[in-house]
């Protein structure tokens, strides 16, 4: 049975969560208004006076702003998004196209770098200030430090143009997802080696460690049976983040390596200034961040058991 506590801590977190949503939902709405006009700027710069003026009403601008919230709020509740002033489809509909990709992409990248990271880290952990701890550092401050589109453009250079053993950008073989993930994922390896690595060193300095020791228990039961668990607290909250940072759209990997995800729609979507496939990528990515970061407050129930009691 779970406790009542821990029952009020996730009915919290979501209250949160609905809180944030709405004053997303009201952000994305007046960003419309920021630049005057919405009309004037949805429409072509060759558009009569005539033709703003009829878009204006067909799009229900000249109503009261608080009647143009309600009917957004109304419509994003119900899932409409608006349509599309390029394609002249739900917005909605082409965002959720455009998820898989994103989704494929961002979960390789995750994955692998999560994997190695948390490897590394143990190992740098382990075995402080040895050569190979200062190895590990090393690659992971060149990691953070060098750019995704410096790393991306290189790997195109070396791999693609030089070597040719890797296609140079879209989508649809194994092949064509190996540059992209490598250089999504880069960053975040190097990000969650140093996390697991700093986490694990204090966890390992705590007393009920050193009890373990004097008891006789093996180096690697310590680290796995009893450290790991409770240094594994911060990096799932960061995991989160990454994670709902990288379904949100990988604008620069996507642009560059050509894969028809999110963050290319909208950069798309801003150059013709096609607003409500913007808006809807905004509340999805916004959408993205409150369940992610929810679903990691309910993994430190299980994480951490000081909070269920």
């Amino acid at each position: 049975m779970i406790p009542v506590k821990a029952l009020s801590f996730v009915a919290g977190r979501a209250l949160q969560g609905i809180v944030v949503m709405f004053g997303v939902s009201v952000i994305v709405f007046f960003a419309l208004f920021l630049t005057g006009d919405p009309a004037a700027v949805m429409m072509p710069p060759s558009a009569t006076r005539a033709e703003i003026d009829a878009f204006r009403e067909a799009m229900g601008f000249n109503d009261p702003i608080w009647v143009q919230y309600g009917r957004f709020l109304g419509g994003v509740l119900q899932g409409e998004l608006g349509i599309s002033l390029r394609y002249r489809r739900p917005a909605l509909d082409l965002l959720l196209e455009r998820l898989p990709a994103t989704a494929l992409l961002a979960c390789t990248a995750l994955l692998w770098s999560s994997l190695l990271g948390l490897v590394l880290g143990i190992i740098s952990a382990v075995r402080k200030n040895s050569a190979i701890d200062f190895v590990i550092r090393v690659i992971s401050l060149l990691g953070q430090a060098v750019p995704v589109f410096w790393l991306a453009l290189i790997m195109i250079i070396v791999f693609a143009l030089k070597l040719r053993w890797m296609p140079s950008g879209g989508i649809g073989t194994a092949k064509q997802l190996v540059m992209p993930s490598l250089a999504l994922g880069a960053y975040y390896l190097s990000a969650m080696t140093r996390l697991v690595r700093a986490s694990l060193i204090e966890v390992l300095g705590e007393n009920y460690i050193r009890t373990a020791r004097a008891k006789g228990v093996s180096n690697w039961r310590v680290v796995v049976h009893h450290a790991l668990r409770n240094a594994l607290i911060p990096v799932v909250t960061v995991q989160g983040m990454y994670f709902a940072a990288l379904l949100g759209g990988a604008v620069v990997t996507e642009i560059i390596f050509a894969w028809p995800g999110i963050g290319r729609l909208a950069v798309d979507s801003i150059q013709n200034q096609d607003f409500p496939v913007v808006q809807a990528v905004v509340l999805f990515a916004a959408f993205v961040f409150v369940v992610v970061n929810f679903l990691v407050d309910v993994a430190y129930l299980w994480l951490n058991p000081r909070i269920r009691l």
